[in-house]
């Protein structure tokens, strides 16, 4: 197979990528609520001859080659946009990127569908900013139904030290830590705020809560447990000279083990309630979306990269080791954010990828989940390209093990 050709093909592809990209990005939709998404991806598949199928409440997949062969590989591109402040909605995480991306992808299989070596799975899925997509594509059968062998996702990044349209796939082991969203409803007493004694202070209350949590990381886990407790709404009252009967906090943790995410849970519970006692107010913690630890296989991690590196050249793919090493800089393993993926990743070997998508010297300066975050759109046949080729290859690299 020509990683050439298929890189040539893709390019061929710019305009419609192009177009597709424009459209999704003036269309986005947040959560499970991309309908519009949803409606022009699936119309996209079906004038490429694929048959869509829906699964959970707004994800879809497509599958090509044989239906029942002894290996299939899964590509995963997330749907959902951001909503801003103002309520403003947009694709400041290029998620409408991955999505144009994979739909390259599709294109470009169908064109080497004769030289399969077995079956591609393309997903579509919603609610990653949410946490809550694949979970929910997974509970309804997608896994099951489909039999993957192994699954692979794409992220655009930007501030890598690395050119544009380079690609760093991650080392075996974890690469994004586990998150937990959560809400903190504080009920005390409202009262004048000349007569304080009158009362039960909510805000009194949470600030207190505020503080203990962050001794927890500080104080309760060793040097090599990282953690982050996020408070990042703090909500209450509407008059300077009146204590409120509530407030309402809302936060994150993120951590690298589930150990320490189960002991994360139970102090931050424990805290809530026995903070709130001491200041005769009640408060009430909930659990609202998260995902565990995102975990790389390290066979695939090495097959994908030795892929990457037939494709892209030696100096267009990196592992995130050999990253470290070229930019002096810590592994992206300590980077925070969380991705739903990890939930493929605890069900099957499961690899993520980062394609860079322009620099600060080349005028993009800020980051993702940004206002005004800009992607360089000249990556999309090459994030298509990545995606076919990781696909065909595995595949018969499968074949030929066997």
């Amino acid at each position: 197979m020509n990683p050439s050709s298929i890189l040539t093909k893709a390019k061929e592809l710019q305009d419609e990528l192009l177009s597709t990209r424009h459209y999704l990005h003036t269309h986005p939709g947040v959560g499970f609520d991309v309908k519009e998404t949803y409606h022009y991806v699936k119309n996209r598949l079906q004038q490429m001859g694929y048959t869509p199928i829906r699964y959970g409440r707004s994800g879809l997949i497509a599958t090509i080659g044989a239906k029942n062969a002894a290996n299939t590989f899964l590509l995963r591109a997330d749907m959902d946009a951001l909503a801003l402040d103002e309520g403003k909605l947009k694709h400041a995480c290029g998620h409408d990127m991955h999505t144009t991306m994979l739909l390259g992808a599709a294109r470009l299989l169908k064109t080497y569908e004769k030289e399969l070596k077995g079956q591609v799975i393309l997903l579509f899925q919603p609610a990653e900013e949410i946490l809550q997509g694949a979970k929910d594509m997974i509970d309804a059968g997608v896994l099951a139904d489909t039999k993957a062998d192994a699954a692979l996702m794409i992220h655009v990044v930007l501030g890598l030290p690395l050119d544009t349209g380079s690609v760093v796939v991650c080392d075996g082991g974890v690469s994004a830590p586990a998150a937990d969203y959560f809400t903190i409803d504080i009920r005390g007493k409202g009262c004048h705020g000349s007569t304080p004694h009158m009362g039960i202070d909510p805000i009194t209350t949470g600030a207190h809560i505020v503080t203990a949590l962050q001794e927890i990381s500080a104080r309760e886990l060793g040097i090599m447990e990282n953690a982050i407790i996020t408070l990042g709404t703090f909500q209450s009252g509407q008059s300077a000279n009146v204590i409120p009967d509530t407030a309402q906090l809302k936060g994150t943790m993120r951590c690298f083990r589930e150990d320490t995410r189960n002991y994360l849970k139970q102090r931050i519970q424990e805290m809530v309630r026995d903070v709130a006692t001491v200041f005769r107010a009640e408060a009430q913690l909930k659990y609202t979306s998260g995902c565990p630890t995102l975990y790389n296989d390290s066979a695939l991690s090495e097959q994908v990269l030795s892929f990457m590196k037939e494709l892209l050249g030696e100096d267009g793919a990196f592992s995130t080791q050999e990253l470290a090493k070229e930019s002096n800089k810590k592994s992206s393993k300590t980077a925070g954010g969380s991705e739903d993926f990890a939930y493929f990743s605890h069900c099957i070997p499961s690899i993520m990828l980062s394609i860079a998508t322009g620099s600060p010297k080349e005028g993009y300066t800020y980051p993702l989940h940004h206002p005004k975050v800009e992607f360089d759109e000249s990556i999309l046949p090459i994030g298509s390209a990545v995606y076919a080729y990781s696909a065909l290859r595995w595949l018969e690299a499968q074949t030929t093990e066997a």
